[in-house]
């Protein structure tokens, strides 16, 4: 029902800047906290940034002052912004909502390399 299309990852090199997309669709988007995940080989996945329906940004102690996590609840649409990007933020980042949970989409991959 619900489906979830990452977008935007890609390679860059340390220092440099990468924006994630997310769009939505089948989804109460709006009214949902939405989340930014990410998973690299042989990790666990962790929640690196979420976004209340309000917009008030939380963001994991690794990333905080890096990331910009962002949403468009006319667009459906949750938006990661990576800066001062470091090799340890190499992974597919995913998005779902927190608390009423998707299928994981396919994610797209964040390479940061040198």
């Amino acid at each position: 029902q619900v489906q979830l299309v990452e977008s935007g990852g890609g390679l860059v090199q340390p220092g440099g800047s990468l924006r994630l997309s997310c769009v939505a669709s089948g989804s109460i988007f709006s009214s949902s906290v939405m989340g930014w995940y990410r998973q690299a080989p042989g990790k666990q996945r962790e929640l690196v940034a979420y976004i209340t329906s309000g917009g008030s940004p939380n963001y994991v102690e690794s990333v905080k002052g890096r990331f910009t996590i962002s949403r468009d609840n006319a667009k459906n649409t949750m938006y990661l912004q990576m800066n001062s990007l470091k090799p340890e933020d190499t992974a597919v980042y995913y998005c779902n909502p927190l608390h009423r949970q998707a299928d994981w989409g396919q994610g797209t991959q964040v390479t940061v390399s040198s």
